[in-house]
């Protein structure tokens, strides 16, 4: 699906165009609150240099990582929100640079452990899917940092591995609302932001959606309402899909408010 991508590559490549937008932040641009609630691009940057953390353990040192990850595995909110105190008690200056270690270490971490089982939170996963939830991150998180600074990202063809990574974790939608995930499959028909056709999912499928890949992305991250995307279902379970669809596990979370961003992105 991704061969002619590199995932490690592009997992580095998203952070370095996150940094674009918060490395010449002023203290308030730091403090500037983001879309989701609680929290300020601070937040937001210190929270990807946990993670990016967790992935140099995970690669690097599995012993280490399954230290750092019991607590999350009695108490998940609680562990993220403590280690994101702690990252915050840090200048912004120094939450950035813990960042670019963690993340450059990461990438790196993750590419050296390519074809191989690494530890995560609920389950091992080989390295290039942990470093597809990486760029999971980097979308979500970046977007609300973009969306706070009112800014509009580069829209590029990095987000395959994203796509694809949301129709495997289609059942995650479904469990954050309590609801028993489908076995009837469906299809993909995406357009990339290159333009390219992006085609997932079996090609005999009954129920398909189509439509822009990075509105995708969006949506598999509630960092957009589905009426402000460009996204058609064919079929009431594929259209379901697209009222739960998260790529993540655990609580769907607020969402966001249909035309809420409909300024930014006109």
């Amino acid at each position: 699906m991704t061969g002619q991508n590199d995932v490690y590559a592009d997992l580095a490549a998203e952070g370095d165009a996150l940094d674009r937008l918060v490395a010449g932040l002023d203290g308030p641009g730091w403090a500037t609150p983001t879309p989701s609630p609680g929290w300020t691009v601070a937040d937001q940057i210190a929270h990807l240099a946990f993670i990016a953390h967790l992935a140099v353990l995970s690669s690097t040192d599995p012993e280490a990582f399954e230290i750092e990850a019991a607590p999350s595995r009695v108490d998940f909110q609680g562990s993220v929100d403590a280690k994101l105190a702690e990252y915050m008690a840090d200048s912004p200056e120094g939450i950035l640079q813990r960042w670019r270690t963690n993340r450059e270490k990461g990438a790196q971490g993750l590419a050296a452990m390519e074809g191989q089982m690494v530890p995560w939170l609920q389950t091992p996963l080989p390295a290039s899917v942990l470093a597809t939830a990486g760029i999971m991150e980097l979308f979500g998180h970046g977007q609300d940092v973009a969306d706070a600074l009112r800014v509009k990202r580069e829209r590029t063809d990095r987000i395959v591995h994203l796509t694809y990574f949301g129709l495997l974790t289609r059942a995650f939608g479904y469990v954050a609302h309590g609801e028993e995930p489908p076995t009837e499959p469906v299809r993909l028909d995406l357009v990339a932001p290159s333009g390219a056709k992006w085609t997932f999912g079996p090609e005999d499928a009954a129920e398909y959606v189509t439509g822009s890949a990075w509105d995708f992305c969006l949506l598999i991250l509630r960092r957009r309402h589905r009426a402000d995307l460009d996204l058609t279902a064919y079929g009431a379970e594929a259209s379901h899909w697209l009222d739960v669809a998260q790529a993540y596990r655990g609580p769907a979370g607020e969402g966001r408010r249909p035309g809420q961003f409909a300024a930014l992105d006109a």
